[in-house]
């Protein structure tokens, strides 16, 4: 029997909530906004492995690598400026309440410290629950780079650091 439109919506519904979900934790990366990228995990035991950046079985290892790290200031300066964009999703509801996805990224990162920018590009496979206040959050984070470029800021390069969300909001 063919799902209802009913359940279809529901279906679109929940793939477009995992969507915003995704958008929003890369948002939060790039605006060095730990509490909102702590929040796109579920509570308690999370696994997430990002190679060379750690393994953890919780997000709050995460958040404090994040926290310590990508925000992380020198003389006043955030120490890097990162820019998460990705897409190309692939999102399938594997039940009631779950589902898996896979994005790509395109990452790219001025390090204002060591005056260098990365170019990279991975694959994200995650999983996702509806949790009971009703949102979507990653179960499960894995990041496979697939390649990354790093090359020198020249002397005359100059970066200017914008405006970030005032942490204490």
């Amino acid at each position: 029997m063919a799902p209802s439109i009913e359940d279809r919506l529901a279906a679109l519904e929940s793939i477009e909530q995992i969507t915003a979900l995704k958008h929003r934790y890369w948002r939060a990366c790039d605006a060095k906004d730990p509490e909102t990228f702590a929040d796109c995990f579920i509570a308690d035991g999370a696994q997430i492995d990002y190679g060379p950046l750690g393994v953890f079985d919780d997000a709050a290892g995460l958040v404090d690598v994040f926290r310590r790290f990508g925000c992380a200031r020198v003389d006043g300066r955030f120490a890097v400026l990162d820019l998460h964009h990705g897409g190309q999703p692939e999102i399938e509801l594997l039940g009631p309440g779950r589902a898996a996805g896979r994005w790509t990224l395109q990452f790219r990162q001025l390090n204002t410290v060591a005056r260098t920018e990365t170019l990279a590009t991975g694959v994200y496979d995650d999983r996702y629950l509806l949790c009971a206040d009703g949102h979507w959050r990653m179960s499960v984070c894995r990041f496979v780079q697939r390649w990354s470029h790093t090359r020198p800021l020249g002397d005359d390069e100059t970066v200017v650091e914008g405006v970030f969300p005032d942490p204490g909001r």
